[in-house]
C-alpha cells in the first residue's frame, strides 16, 4: 500500500487561495478572520484532510497544549473510568482533549506516564497519587504546568485536590451497625498506608472505640486485594473461631469479595454487610453501600483545571465531596440474640 504524504498548512493555503497565515489563524484565532475566509480554508482543509498539530502550536507559543493528562492505576476499575468520564465532559466543554494513561498502580508506573505526558506538554496534568513522593512533580508546577490529584492528596507537592469524605463515611457506617447490636465487626481494605484506607480505617477505629472496642485488630483485614483475592482474604476472616458479625469493605472489590466468601459459606443473611463504593450490581443484590458520586468527582476536577490553567498563581485548594450510604438489606441485619452486647 502507497502511503499518501500528509497535506501542510501551505498546502491547505494554496487550495483556498489565501495566505499560510490566514490559514493558521483559522486554527488559532477564527474570531479573527472573515466569515467566507473561514469557510474556504475549512473547505480546503476538509478535502486534503488536514489536521492542524496542536502540540506544535502550544509549543510556538511556550505553553501547553489543548490536552490534558490524566494518570489512574488500572482500567479495570469501574471508578477511574467514571471519573475519566465526567472529566472529559467538564474538560470538552472548554476545547481541551482528555489522554488517560495507566500506572498499573506502581510507583514506578507513576513516574513514567507522569514524564510521557509532561514530555507532550499536556495543559495540566491529574493523577490519582500511588507513590509515597510526588516532589518530583515540583519543578514543573513551578513552571506554570498544574497538577491536580484526584481521590488522594499528593505528597510532599503544593498541588490542589479533590477527595472524598472518606473518615466521616465510614465512622457513620460503623456507628449504623453498632447501634443495631453488632460488636465484632470486621473492616477489610488495602494497605493503610494509602491515604483513603487511613482516613476510612480511621473512622472505624473511632466508632468502634466509642462503644468500649478498643482493640480491632481481631477483625482488620489490611492486605492488597490486587495480591490476594479478596475472596480468600475475607474467608479467612469468617473462617477464625470468633467470625465477625458485620463487615465494612473499603473498597468495591474487597464487597464483592465479601458477597463471595459469605455464599460459599451458606451465610443465609447472618453477617452484614456495607461497602464502600457503589457498584452496577449492588441494587439488584440488595447491598448496602457508602456512596458517591464519581462523575462529580471527575467534573468538579476538571473544572478546578480550568481554573488553574487561567491562573496558575490561585490559592491551593483541597476540595471534599460528601458521601452517603444507601440502605438496601445488608447493611441493616441485626445480630443473632445471642451474639449482641
Amino acid at each position: 500500500m502507497t502511503v499518501q504524504q500528509r497535506a501542510t498548512l501551505d498546502d491547505v493555503a494554496r487550495l483556498a487561495g489565501v495566505s499560510s497565515k490566514a490559514v493558521s489563524r483559522v486554527f488559532t484565532q477564527r474570531g479573527l478572520v472573515a466569515p467566507q475566509t473561514v469557510e474556504r480554508v475549512l473547505g480546503a482543509a476538509k478535502r486534503l484532510r488536514f489536521r492542524p498539530n496542536t502540540l506544535a502550536q502550544g509549543l510556538r507559543r511556550g505553553g501547553g497544549t489543548k490536552t490534558v493528562g490524566f494518570i489512574i492505576g488500572e482500567l479495570s476499575n469501574p471508578f477511574y473510568y467514571k471519573v475519566a468520564a465526567g472529566l472529559e465532559k467538564e474538560l470538552s466543554a472548554h476545547g481541551y482533549s482528555l489522554v488517560v494513561a495507566t500506572t498499573d498502580d506502581t510507583e514506578e508506573g507513576e513516574g513514567r506516564v507522569a514524564d510521557a505526558l509532561l514530555a507532550q506538554r499536556v495543559g495540566a496534568l491529574l493523577l490519582v497519587p500511588v507513590g509515597e513522593d510526588q516532589s518530583y512533580l515540583e519543578g514543573e508546577r513551578q513552571l506554570g504546568t498544574p497538577v491536580i490529584s484526584i481521590d488522594r492528596p499528593a505528597r510532599n507537592l503544593a498541588a490542589d485536590s479533590i477527595v472524598l469524605e472518606n473518615r466521616a463515611a465510614v465512622l457513620e457506617a460503623t456507628r449504623r451497625l453498632v447501634a443495631l447490636g453488632h460488636r465484632r465487626v470486621a473492616y477489610v481494605c488495602n494497605p493503610a498506608s494509602v491515604y483513603t484506607q487511613v482516613e476510612r480505617l480511621g473512622g472505624y477505629r473511632q466508632a468502634m472505640a466509642e462503644v468500649g472496642v478498643a482493640d480491632t485488630s481481631a477483625w482488620e483485614v489490611l492486605r492488597d486485594d490486587l495480591s490476594v483475592p479478596a475472596l480468600d482474604l475475607i474467608g479467612e476472616l469468617m473462617d477464625a473461631p470468633l467470625p465477625p458479625t458485620a463487615i465494612i469493605t473499603g473498597n468495591n472489590r474487597m464487597t464483592i469479595g465479601a458477597l463471595q466468601a459469605l455464599r460459599e459459606r451458606g451465610d443465609d443473611g447472618r453477617t452484614a454487610l456495607i461497602g464502600f463504593d457503589d457498584f452496577d450490581t449492588a441494587d439488584v443484590l440488595g447491598v448496602s453501600v457508602i456512596s458517591y458520586d464519581p462523575l462529580e468527582l471527575g467534573r468538579r476536577a476538571g473544572r478546578l483545571a480550568i481554573e488553574r490553567i487561567a491562573d496558575p498563581s490561585g490559592f491551593i485548594q483541597q476540595i471534599t465531596l460528601p458521601t452517603w450510604i444507601i440502605e438496601r438489606g445488608t447493611g441493616e441485619r441485626l445480630p443473632a440474640p445471642e451474639e449482641s452486647a
